[in-house]
């Protein structure tokens, strides 16, 4: 498959992302104690950037979709562990809705790249 999103936004913002969210989950184990809910948006927000590089060298277009729609799912599985630990206490308010917005971007630049896929089919 084409090197579709090597050194593209969605590669470069969903790198930057995982970095934050290993940043979050390290700040979260540290001064909250917070181990379970921690692994777990660790878990999905740094597996948003893994699968955006695998589809890379998806071994068709319908696996390159298969890849970006499931770093999709896992980019709404991180917006509702955001969210979570912001209602409950372990994230701050501010901290949050910038972490809300950047999962936002991905997932509509997802959305974008998996419809004009889905359209050049």
């Amino acid at each position: 498959m084409k090197n579709y999103t090597s050194d593209s936004v969605l590669n470069t913002k969903s790198y930057a992302f995982a970095i934050r969210i290993v940043k979050l989950s390290q700040l979260i184990q540290k001064e909250r104690s917070e181990f379970v809910l921690s692994k777990q948006i660790l878990r999905s927000g740094t597996s948003i950037g893994a699968l955006i590089r695998e589809s890379e060298y998806g071994q068709s277009r319908a696996d390159f979709i298969h890849k970006l729609s499931i770093a999709l799912k896992e980019a709404h599985e991180t917006d509702y562990w955001i969210s979570l630990l912001r209602d409950t206490g372990y994230l701050e308010e501010k901290l949050s809705i910038s972490l809300l917005t950047d999962c936002s971007e991905l997932k509509a630049l997802l959305i974008s790249s998996i419809k004009t896929l889905k359209n050049n089919s």
